[in-house]
C-alpha cells in the first residue's frame, strides 16, 4: 500500500487531520487507541496498511465507526435518507411480520432503528443479541406484551419499554388488530 493508493491516501489524511483537530501528540492518540506511536506515524505516512482491528481501534479513539473513518465528510451528503418504498430496508416481510430497517444500511452502527408490524396474535422472538444489548420499544398503535429475561410487561399505544436484548426475548401483538411499532437496538 503506498500513499499513492486513494483509500490508503484519505485513511492517512484523515487520521492525521483527526490527531491535529483533536490536538493530539502521536503519544497521546497511541495510548488512547492502543495501537503503537510507530504504526500511528506509518498510517499517517502512508506507510502501512492498518488491519481492520487496528482500523476500527483508532476510530474508538476519535469516537466514530470505521464508516465514518474512512469515509470522506465531504464526498457525500450529510443527510442519510432511508426511503419508505426502498425494498432494501426490508428486514422481513411475511403473513405475520414486517421488520422495516429505519437506519442506514451502509453504516457501522451501535444503534439500529427499525419499524415493526405485526399481526394479531403474532410473535417476534429473538435469541439472545450480545452481551449488553439493550432494546427499547415503543408502541404506536396496539398493544403488545415484552418479554425478557424471565419477566413480562404489557403496553398500550404510546407506552415505551426498555429491557435486556442479551437474554432470549419477544414481542408478542396481544390485541385484536396490527400492531405498530418502533425498536431501537442498542450494542454495547
Amino acid at each position: 500500500m503506498s500513499r499513492n493508493d486513494p483509500s490508503c491516501q484519505l485513511l492517512c489524511e484523515r487520521v492525521l487531520a483527526l490527531r491535529q483537530h483533536h490536538n493530539y501528540t502521536l503519544d497521546q492518540l497511541a495510548t488512547a487507541s492502543g495501537v503503537s506511536r510507530s504504526m500511528l506515524s506509518q498510517i499517517e505516512r502512508g506507510n502501512a496498511n492498518p488491519t481492520l482491528a487496528v482500523t476500527r481501534r483508532i476510530a474508538q479513539a476519535f469516537g466514530l465507526s470505521i464508516g465514518e473513518l474512512v469515509d470522506d465528510p465531504g464526498a457525500s451528503s450529510p443527510i442519510d435518507i432511508v426511503r419508505g418504498d426502498d425494498a432494501a430496508s426490508l428486514f422481513r416481510a411475511d403473513k405475520e411480520c414486517q421488520i422495516r430497517t429505519l437506519s442506514p444500511l451502509h453504516m457501522e452502527k451501535s444503534v439500529e432503528f427499525y419499524e415493526l408490524l405485526l399481526q394479531a396474535g403474532a410473535e417476534l422472538a429473538s435469541a439472545a443479541h450480545f452481551d449488553g444489548t439493550r432494546e427499547l420499544f415503543t408502541v404506536a398503535q396496539g398493544s403488545a406484551r415484552i418479554i425478557s429475561g424471565g419477566t413480562d410487561s404489557n403496553l398500550n399505544s404510546g407506552d415505551s419499554a426498555h429491557y435486556r436484548a442479551d437474554s432470549e426475548h419477544s414481542i408478542v401483538n396481544t390485541g385484536d388488530s396490527e400492531l405498530r411499532g418502533y425498536l431501537v437496538v442498542m450494542y454495547k
